[in-house]
């Protein structure tokens, strides 16, 4: 007996041993001895079991589906429609997604109550006209196949919400002016070249998502819809409309990577406000309203036409600066003897403009108050730093440079010493009052008639 014992706890460390160093001999026993506990290790698995299993869940799932009305097959690597020997015609919702079908099941079009189609990530070429028995669909996404055109069809559906992005899509067609319920549109991430102006009767859209496509200009009609979230990055467009002012809802705008040119890049780069402001300026511009500034007034200076970039940079400077005085005046910023108003309306005077309301942007890079010195006497300050689209914030460096070089143009042209501010009440914006005081003494020197304006 004692040798039989001995023999028995000997065997037992080398099957442990053996598995656990993945010997041969030790596999047959441990998979044995787990094949009782359930499925959870089977090493030794032929494939027929695993198609067994996988038909067993397969069946399990259309069987919960007739119970529940929400049909699930996502993630199965299905080339065909499995559910046929089943009654799914009540199904309410149904996910399709992450299979490798090729077109939109034809049993799935008759499913009359289906309110929510989720074929995401297939390899589905067309939309069949079928789709329009399912009247009650408020959500499609077919997004990640390989679709290459909308039918005008899927249009008449009540859709809510439409995701179509990571196609091949090459245009939209008009007929999307129809979709008067569409809330949500993705349509990001194929070749779209151009926006129908029909997307403008879409007056339910709430977000609309056109990036990475070939787009060079943005429609007007947006302008009139209750957009909350805009995403066209990565296009190629280069202005936003001025009637875009009007999304007066939007929260979210994202234009990254595009060779924006109006608003510049540096004005994008600084949020929505920025942007909002900008074309509300260009829309004043263009539409010659009182509180515009018409820029061959000024000093009857003229301009070559047509006007350049250079010129149109410096143009929005001069608003920039004029927005920034009426927030001074308004919050006291600028202490002198006269009152607000007298130096309201001297500035309106010298620089023939009825001031706007609304405010500027910052003075520290210093570009601003150099332009206004040559407002005043041009060639005042000869040499300004001045932003890019390639390099939209200028250094520590070259905005000192600039706020020096407008103090010694101050100084030159007579402003007093005890009004001038220093560097630091520009750079770091700790003096306004002190740079209001040193602004209003220059604009209460005497300005010479020049013939054109100085350079950028």
């Amino acid at each position: 007996m004692g040798v039989e014992t001995a023999t028995v706890i000997i065997v037992i460390p080398l099957v442990k041993m053996a598995s656990s160093q993945g010997g041969v001999g030790a596999v047959p026993a441990l998979s044995n001895h787990h094949l009782s506990n359930g499925p959870h290790w089977n090493p030794g698995i032929n494939q027929h079991q695993h198609h067994l299993h996988t038909t067993r869940s397969l069946d399990r799932a259309l069987e919960d589906s007739v119970c529940s009305g929400t049909l699930n097959l996502s993630g199965r690597k299905l080339r065909d429609y499995p559910g046929l020997s089943y009654d799914l015609t009540d199904t309410t919702q149904a996910d399709l997604s992450k299979n490798r079908l090729t077109e939109i099941p034809p049993e799935v079009c008759l499913f009359a109550p289906l309110e929510s189609l989720n074929l995401y990530h297939n390899c589905i070429k067309c939309i069949p006209e079928a789709i329009i028995n399912l009247q009650v669909l408020t959500y499609l996404n077919i997004s990640r196949n390989l679709l290459s055109t909308l039918p005008k069809y899927l249009f008449n559906l009540p859709l809510k919400v439409l995701v179509v992005s990571n196609n091949k899509l090459l245009s939209v067609p008009e007929e999307i002016g129809k979709a008067k319920e569409l809330m949500e549109l993705d349509i990001s991430c194929n070749e779209i070249q151009v926006l129908p102006p029909q997307v403008g009767r879409l007056r339910s859209l709430r977000e609309l998502n056109i990036r990475r496509n070939c787009l060079h200009m943005l429609p007007e009609e947006l302008a009139d819809l209750p957009l909350i979230r805009l995403d066209f990055s990565c296009n190629k467009i280069t202005e936003i409309p001025p009637v875009y002012r009007r999304l007066r809802q939007l929260q979210h705008i994202i234009l990254d990577n595009n060779p924006m040119q109006s608003p510049p890049a540096q004005i994008c780069l600084k949020g929505k406000v920025h942007i909002f402001k900008y074309l509300n300026i260009q829309a004043c511009r263009m539409d010659k309203k009182p509180d515009s500034l018409d820029l061959p007034s000024l000093g009857k200076r003229c301009l070559p036409q047509p006007l350049t970039d250079r010129y149109t940079l410096l143009y929005h400077i001069r608003i920039l600066f004029i927005n920034w005085v009426v927030r001074a005046l308004n919050a006291n910023w600028l202490t002198t003897n006269n009152n607000t108003g007298m130096t309201k309306h001297n500035l309106e005077s010298r620089l023939k403009v009825l001031l706007p309301d609304d405010v500027g942007a910052a003075l520290m890079d210093g570009v601003v108050l150099c332009h206004l010195a040559n407002h005043i006497r041009p060639r005042s300050v000869a040499s300004i730093h001045v932003p890019s689209p390639a390099v939209p914030k200028l250094s520590m460096a070259k905005c000192r440079r600039n706020v020096e070089n407008f103090l010694d143009a101050c100084k030159k042209l007579g402003v007093s010493q005890d009004k001038l501010c220093l560097p630091h009440h520009i750079l770091e914006e700790r003096g306004l009052v002190k740079v209001g005081m040193t602004v209003q003494a220059l604009l209460e020197l005497p300005a010479s008639k020049p013939t054109q304006l100085s350079a950028v």
